[in-house]
């Protein structure tokens, strides 16, 4: 076998310390080991910061060897204060030459900063993250197919617009259990059938919603619109008349929050319709900005000079009905922005924040902006973004976003963890997972990682049911072939195993799981339209539902699951096992805990213990760990201890015991060693 040359860590405290991201002024250690038969004369690191072009290079120092004296330690102490992103690297200086050290071994060239450098994320906080949230459990409700309240007679009443030929007449389903419309019209999908949900329909469900255990309702867009999605916005001020009006959302949120339920909006601020108040393409409001060069609103959007059809405009994704909005405009901003604007309009109505729509499409001083018009007006709002990569490092439009500096997000949609989840469970893979795990939680601020939405689907992917045990289309985007596939009981019997397994795994990671409405319920469906079906209300999956509502009160009945550590502690053919815990020197009272612990209601005394383990076997065979200790699974009740054989498709939840802290758990079979870099 052969023996490591240079070992480093960047998720140990023994090499980095902090191991995660650092706030403004503390000072990162770095420790590298180096083997003695290398003949290292000196050791280098090299950093570069995310907004300088030319590197720094500082020298370590080699101290003590280790106990083996197979290795020498190399050792730098670096006080950081801009904050952002540095990427860093080693250089080790041998007879035969200089070595580069880099996440991918050892090697002479480094071309890419991204591939060939660690990360190191630095922030300065100056928005406390809100602790209401942290702990808790969201659910997401597309409100058209949630719960309908009112009489269809009323809804059509309700529903009616004059028609035009870019806005075709709207349809209502008088049968609540229809299939929404998925085909076209002249060549255009148009979303124009609905199904009457509305904010009266999610009043009545809150006792539901409580008895499940949700915390937070994020609801899809609620403001005036021509389709049933709402992401066309036509009027920011209006609740479209379709789900009610202002004083029903005021009465729900009131209602909400004496069950312990907070409501955040989603912020469609990118762009608008095209049949809106602002933009008026279809000539229905009399000042819009297509056709009134000298409207109020001309210069909230990009026109691209006049061909045959009119003014050309910039649009989102090519989608005409989709104008693209000028953020840079000084009026737009103070629209959505100002004393008086739209995200302070909707918190004083009642909401407790916003996510917002394609995040990486606002500049970041327009989010800045933003997240400061919220927290003046709500201290304890929500800003949380829509992003689909690790957000930490995200570029979009030639710049680099730097959401996690402190002044922008309080955090954003975890979809790394959804697709490390989905590819665990269905395909007994857990190096996706495992290393997004690692990635994410050193390059994301605590405060942030705390409170990040973690989802297993959305009404923008297949449904987590469908995406587990459903077959794979045999043609992308054949909407016929989606309409008319659905879950075989076998499909629907092994679905429901995998997605008790997926969802545990989603309860118990860092962050916020986010249900999306349904899925508890047994809920099925490919993608749009298929994933935004109406909600069966006379009949649930109720082993399923059942188990949700377990699986909620464990995570909300242990602490550690606020703002515990998490680390892998097995991975191995299809297991994947991680620790959620306090380190010794970091007590639950800490870190704003108490609060927190407030605004989630009295946790049991279990919730003070300091160790969780969540493992889950995906694979096709045994697999074994071996617990020091006892530990009790919280699904079934058992206590275990020694080895422990954890059966294909079976998940555990193991609380450490209390007589037993300070244990530890060993592992059976190979040891993991991707997180340390070697040749």
């Amino acid at each position: 076998m052969d023996i490591q040359k240079i070992i480093f860590n960047p998720g140990n405290e023994r090499f980095r310390k902090p191991p995660g991201a650092i706030k403004s002024g503390e000072i990162l250690k770095l420790r590298l080991y180096v083997g003695i038969d290398l003949e290292p004369r000196s050791v280098k690191v090299v950093f570069r910061y995310d907004r300088h072009t030319q590197p720094a290079v500082y020298e370590m120092e080699g101290t003590e060897r280790t106990s083996g004296g197979q290795y020498v330690a190399w050792e730098g102490a670096f006080p950081v204060f801009d904050t952002g992103l540095y990427w860093y690297y080693f250089i080790v200086d041998t007879p035969a030459g200089e070595i580069s050290f880099g996440p991918e071994g050892m090697g002479n060239q480094r071309d890419s900063w991204n591939q060939g450098s660690w990360q190191q994320t630095v922030y300065k906080r100056k928005y406390d993250v809100p602790q209401w949230l942290q702990g808790g459990v969201i659910y997401q409700i597309f409100v058209d197919r949630f719960c309908r309240s009112s009489e269809c007679q009323e809804l059509e009443n309700r529903l009616y617009i004059k028609p035009t030929a870019g806005s075709p007449a709207r349809k209502l389903h008088w049968n609540w259990s229809d299939m929404p419309d998925y085909k076209p019209q002249n060549g255009q999908i148009m979303n124009n059938d609905f199904f009457g949900g509305d904010l009266k329909g999610i009043e009545s469900k809150l006792d539901y919603l409580q008895d499940l255990g949700v915390t937070c309702l994020y609801l899809s867009p609620i403001f005036r619109a021509y389709s049933n999605h709402k992401y066309d916005t036509a009027d920011y001020m209006e609740i479209d008349p379709l789900f009610g009006t202002g004083e029903d959302f005021r009465e729900l949120c009131e209602k909400a929050e004496e069950k312990g339920i907070r409501i955040i909006l989603d912020g469609v601020f990118a762009h608008t319709g095209s049949d809106s108040v602002y933009f008026d393409k279809e000539e229905r409001y009399g000042d819009g900005a297509l056709h009134h060069e000298d409207s109020k609103y001309r210069d909230w959007y990009i026109f691209t000079g006049t061909g045959h059809g009119g003014p050309g405009y910039e649009t989102w994704w090519g989608i005409s009905t989709l104008p693209k909005l000028n953020k840079n405009n000084r009026a737009f901003r103070n629209f959505i922005c100002g004393p008086d604007g739209v995200a302070r309009r909707w918190l004083r109505a009642g909401a407790s924040g916003w996510r917002l729509d394609v995040a990486d499409e606002l500049p970041s001083d327009f989010l800045r902006l933003l997240t400061e018009a919220v927290k003046e007006e709500k201290p304890d709002g929500l800003v949380l973004g829509e992003v689909w990569e690790d957000a930490s490092s995200k570029e979009a439009y030639g710049q680099r976003k730097n959401y996690f500096e402190g002044d922008k997000l309080d955090s954003v949609t975890n979809y790394p963890f959804k697709n490390g989840i989905i590819q665990l469970v269905r395909n007994g893979d857990p190096g996706e997972l495992s290393e997004k795990v690692s990635t994410l939680c050193q390059n994301y601020p605590p405060e942030v990682m705390n409170c990040t939405m973690n989802i297993l689907d959305s009404h923008d992917t297949t449904r987590i049911l469908t995406a587990l045990a459903g077959e794979i289309p045999p043609n992308e985007g054949d909407r016929d072939w989606m309409a008319s596939a659905h879950l075989s009981p076998e499909e629907m019997e092994r679905g429901r195993n995998l997605l008790k397994i997926a969802s545990a795994i989603q309860m118990t990671l860092p962050g916020v799981p986010c249900i999306y409405y349904g899925d508890e319920r047994g809920m099925e469906g490919y993608s749009d339209p298929f994933n935004r079906a109406t909600v069966n209300w006379d009949n649930a999956d109720q082993n399923l539902l059942e188990w949700y509502k377990k699986i909620i009160s464990i995570r909300k009945n242990h602490q550690v699951y606020v703002s515990g550590k998490c680390e892998t502690v097995a991975e191995s053919a299809g297991l994947y096992a991680f620790r959620r815990f306090f380190p010794d020197n970091d007590e639950p009272e800490n870190n704003q805990q108490s609060g927190i612990r407030e605004a989630l209601g009295k946790t049991s005394e279990a919730g003070n213990r300091r160790s969780v383990i969540t493992a889950a076997n995906c694979g096709q065979s045994v697999e074994s760990m071996s617990l020091t200790g006892r530990w009790k699974d919280l699904i079934t009740g058992k206590i275990l201890t020694g080895r422990t054989d954890v059966l294909p498709g079976e998940i555990l939840i193991l609380e450490e015991q209390p007589e037993t802290l300070g244990t530890d758990i060993k592992r059976t079979g190979p040891r993991k060693t991707s997180n340390y870099c070697h040749i």
